[in-house]
C-alpha cells in the first residue's frame, strides 16, 4: 500500500459513476444507530498486503470480539467494485479506503454515518485522532469513517551532496523561494543537458497537495466545493515549475527520477542522486537498512508563513450502507484504532526490527496522537546514527503541523485533477493558469453530478 505515486484516475472516474446509483444522497443514512454489544458473521474488504502491523491490529480486534466470527477478503479496493457491491445489495460489512473517497460516498448514502458508532464505544474523535485527520472523513457534520494512519511529509536531505555544494540545512527552505532556488542551483549536477544529481526533488506528482496548500492554495471550499483555479494556487505550481526548470526542466527531471531505485540498495541517497528530496515518513524504513553509508538529515517542509507545514492524508475504514452486522463493524473498526490495538502492533514492529540486521525504530504514525506518543516513547530508541535519529525526530515534529486535504463529494477527482494540472504546467503544455483554470472546470462537474 506504500508508494511513492499512484495513478487515480481509473479510480476517479468510477467514483463520477456514483450519480448513477447513489440514491438519495446523505440523508437516506441520517439515523444510523449502534449497540455495542456485538455478535454474530464480520465480512471485511480491501485489507490488502497486511504487514505485520496490520496483522498485529487485526488479531488484537479479534481477541476483543470472541463471539464474532471475521471474514477476511485482502483484494485491494476498487472504486468501481464498490459500487457494483452496492447497487446489487452484496456489500461487505466493513471496508478500508483512502479518505479521499469518504465524502463521495457519503453524499450518495452509500455509506453510514459512524457518530452513533463512536459513541456507542465511548470514543470521541476530536479527541481520539489529529483534528486534519478527522476533518478529512466530516461532511455535513457527521463522520463517516473511522481514520488510521496518518503519513506526514518532510525534506530529507543527503550531507553528501549538499555540503560539498555550499548548501546549508536552513537553505532548503520551502517559504522562501529564492534562497531555495539558490540552493537548488548549487547543489544540482548535469551529464550533458541531463541530470545527473537534483540538488532538490519535490515530487510534484507525489505531494502535489503538499505543495498546493503549503503555498497558500486550497483545493476545496468550506463546502467541498473545486477551488483548483485560487490565484495561490497559480502561484504555488509557477514556483514548483521555477524549481524544476533549474534543473533541466520537468521532463528531464521527472526522467531522470524515475529512473531511481527508489526501493533498492542503489536507491537515490545511496547514489547521491539527490540532495534533497519530500518524502513521507515511510521512506525513512526504506533507507533504514543503509544507513552506515549514508549522512542523512531532514527539515520541515515549510508554509507559505514560514512555518512546519504537512498535510494529513491517508485510509479509513467505512460501514456501507447495506452492511448486514454494523454493530460488529462498527465494534472491529473502533478496537483497530485503541491505543492498546496500536501498541500491539508497535510491538509487533519492534520484534521485528530486532530479528533484522541493522534494523531501526522509525515509528509508527497512526492517526492519534496518544498513540503516536506511546510508540515513541516506548519502542522508539536512540539509533546511535545522529543523522537517522533527527530525521526521525523532525517527522513527530511536524505531525502536529498537519493540514486537512478536505472533504467533498467529488474529492477523488480533485485530487486527479491537480495532479493533470501540475503535469501539464510543469511540461510546458498550458500556462499555470489554464492548467488549473481546465481542472477547476472538470472538477466542477464531478462536484455538480455528486450533488444532482
Amino acid at each position: 500500500m506504500r508508494v511513492r505515486e499512484k495513478s487515480v484516475a481509473v479510480l476517479a472516474l468510477a467514483v463520477l459513476g456514483l450519480t448513477a446509483c447513489g440514491g438519495g444522497g446523505a440523508s437516506t443514512a441520517e439515523t444510523a444507530d449502534f449497540k455495542k454489544e456485538a455478535s454474530g458473521s464480520l465480512t471485511a474488504w480491501a485489507f490488502d498486503n497486511a504487514d505485520d502491523v496490520g496483522k498485529a491490529r487485526m488479531k488484537f480486534a479479534g481477541e476483543q470480539l470472541p463471539d464474532v466470527k471475521i471474514t477476511m477478503d485482502q483484494t485491494p479496493f476498487d472504486a468501481q467494485k464498490f459500487t457494483t457491491r452496492a447497487a446489487s445489495g452484496t456489500v461487505p460489512d466493513v471496508v478500508q479506503m483512502d479518505r479521499a473517497f469518504v465524502a463521495t460516498y457519503a453524499a450518495q448514502g452509500l455509506i453510514k454515518p459512524l457518530d452513533g458508532c463512536f459513541k456507542a464505544h465511548g470514543m470521541d474523535p476530536a479527541k481520539q485522532f489529529y483534528p486534519a485527520v478527522t476533518q478529512q472523513v466530516t461532511y455535513q457534520d457527521k463522520v463517516w469513517a473511522v481514520p488510521q494512519f496518518y503519513q506526514p511529509a518532510a525534506i530529507i536531505l543527503n550531507q553528501d551532496v549538499l555540503q560539498p555544494a555550499g548548501v546549508a540545512p536552513e537553505d532548503i527552505d520551502t517559504s522562501d523561494k529564492a534562497k531555495l532556488l539558490s540552493a537548488v542551483s548549487k547543489a544540482y549536477k548535469s551529464s550533458g543537458s541531463n541530470p545527473a544529481t537534483l540538488g532538490f526533488d519535490p515530487v510534484a506528482g507525489g505531494q502535489a497537495e503538499l505543495w498546493i496548500l503549503g503555498q497558500g492554495g486550497k483545493l476545496m471550499d468550506d463546502k467541498g466545493a473545486p477551488a483548483l483555479d485560487d490565484p495561490a494556487n497559480i502561484e504555488a505550481l509557477t514556483f514548483l515549475k521555477g524549481i524544476y526548470d533549474a534543473q533541466g526542466g520537468y521532463a528531464k527531471a521527472k526522467s531522470f527520477s524515475d529512473s531511481f531505485d527508489t526501493f533498492g540498495k542503489d536507491n537515490q541517497f545511496v547514489k547521491n542522486q539527490v540532495g534533497a528530496q519530500v518524502d513521507a515518513q515511510w521512506y525513512v524504513n526504506v533507507l533504514a537498512p543503509y544507513s552506515k553509508s549514508l549522512n542523512i538529515s531532514a527539515v520541515p517542509f515549510k508554509g507559505k508563513d514560514g512555518k512546519p507545514f504537512t498535510v494529513a492524508g491517508g485510509t479509513s475504514f467505512v460501514i456501507p450502507a447495506g452492511a448486514k452486522n454494523a454493530d460488529a463493524a462498527c465494534a472491529w473498526m473502533t478496537s483497530l484504532v485503541t491505543d492498546d490495538a496500536w501498541s500491539a502492533a508497535g510491538a509487533a514492529r519492534a520484534e521485528k526490527i530486532a530479528s533484522t540486521p541493522g534494523g531501526m525504530n522509525t515509528g509508527l504514525f497512526t492517526g492519534s496522537p496518544s498513540a503516536d506518543k506511546l510508540i515513541r516513547d516506548k519502542f522508539v530508541k536512540a539509533s546511535g546514527n545522529a543523522g537517522f535519529d533527527q530525521t526521525i525526530a523532525t517527522y513527530y515534529e511536524v505531525l502536529p503541523a498537519g493540514k486537512s486535504l478536505g472533504a467533498s463529494p467529488a474529492g477523488q477527482t480533485i485530487k486527479t485533477e491537480v495532479n493533470n494540472a501540475i503535469a501539464s504546467a510543469l511540461l510546458g503544455t498550458k500556462t499555470p493558469d489554464k492548467a488549473l483554470a481546465d481542472a477547476q472546470a472538470a472538477a466542477k462537474r464531478a462536484f455538480d453530478q455528486a450533488g444532482s
